[in-house]
């Protein structure tokens, strides 16, 4: 691969760069303008040593130690929970601005949660030199909710969604491509109880097979039957609109889906809302793409969106019941605005404080 000279711009570092996420970040990197200088791939020891493709060079992959944070301007992690509350302090301590990807953080009132396109002000006040990034279902909607809650006042939601099997890293893709394989073409399969699990198994990280199932479950669980998917749509939702005491109730479903979550969010909001209202402020809404023509069979699916940037909305109706509440259908790519590309955003909206600093 030939090599590409750095721009002189801030040192950027990727943490975790082996990873699903990682992998689709140096794709992210490369595609979008230039803004950086240095690039620096880091990862486990195990994966130290490598060579991998980013902005038109091969960059060797250096393992994870303190040092290689010198000279770093901004890193952003994609690693476990335990290793990103490690090692995020670490880097910060060193004059690294951190943007990390785990949940390790995002509850921390010390820690600011971001979504450039509705809180972009939250990324420069950032005390613990740390800046986290949303769960990849909350970035699935927020988009849509920030910009209805901006024109007619958010009180309370209820969201459904319909996550896909990559949310569980590449052991979930991996999965459910071994479970497709064990029952295609079996059409005498999902007609009689644990027919399914017979030929499919256990269901690996799911707990259930996915593949000619849905799952009604994602994530650990926590008090009361509620799982930590659900209430990170709660926490997180709040926290990103500055809502502390909004309403929302959640149910996570996983589906034999590859890429893409989907969300059917119920909302209610202070004032009156159409469906010609909710349409307007949608199409104008930054980083939203309104494609909502049911009579002509337009509407978001996973199938569609996988690979592209946007928050896609379609199924837009009034409630029969309350003239202040919306239904919509939400879907976008996961592994790009529900991960790589929202942190991708907010180190680009650094960029010019660092390359003051």
């Amino acid at each position: 691969m030939s090599a590409s000279p750095p721009t002189g711009g801030p040192t950027l570092a990727i943490v975790g760069a082996t990873g699903a996420v990682g992998t689709v970040m140096r794709s992210i990197v490369s595609e979008r303008t230039d803004v950086w200088g240095e690039l620096v791939l880091v990862a486990s020891a195990r994966s130290a040593g490598r060579k991998l493709p980013v902005r038109g060079r091969d960059v060797v992959v250096r393992e994870l130690t303190a040092d290689v944070f010198d000279n770093v301007d901004l890193a952003m992690f994609d690693v476990p929970d335990e290793v990103s509350a490690a090692w995020a302090p670490v880097a910060a301590a060193r004059g690294v601005v951190v943007i990390d990807k785990s949940g390790a953080f995002r509850m921390d009132p010390q820690v600011p949660l971001v979504v450039p396109e509705v809180n972009p002000e939250a990324a420069h006040v950032r005390p613990k030199g740390i800046i986290s990034v949303p769960n990849c279902t909350t970035l699935a909607l927020i988009l849509a909710v920030a910009a209805l809650h901006r024109a007619f006042g958010l009180r309370e939601m209820v969201a459904a969604s319909y996550q896909a099997a990559s949310g569980a890293g590449q052991a979930g893709t991996d999965a459910l491509y071994d479970q497709l394989s064990k029952v295609a073409g079996n059409r005498s399969l999902g007609q009689r109880p644990g027919d399914i699990r017979a030929f499919a198994g256990d269901g690996g990280p799911f707990g259930a097979p996915l593949a000619l199932n849905v799952v009604p479950w994602a994530g650990s669980l926590r008090d009361a039957g509620w799982s930590s998917e659900e209430l990170k749509i709660r926490s997180e939702t709040r926290k990103i609109l500055g809502m502390p005491d909004l309403k929302v109730a959640a149910t996570c479903v996983r589906v034999p889906v590859v890429i893409g979550h989907s969300i059917a969010l119920h909302a209610v909001f202070e004032s009156e809302v159409t469906r010609a209202d909710a349409q307007r402020v949608l199409r104008a809404a930054p980083g939203v793409t309104l494609i909502d023509e049911p009579e002509r069979g337009e509407y978001p699916t996973p199938a569609d969106v996988a690979g592209t940037d946007a928050t896609w909305v379609g199924r837009v109706r009034q409630s029969l019941d309350n003239p202040r509440a919306i239904d919509l259908f939400v879907s976008a790519d996961n592994l790009r605005k529900g991960a790589a590309l929202n942190a991708a955003q907010i180190a680009e909206l650094l960029v010019p404080e660092l390359a003051g600093s």
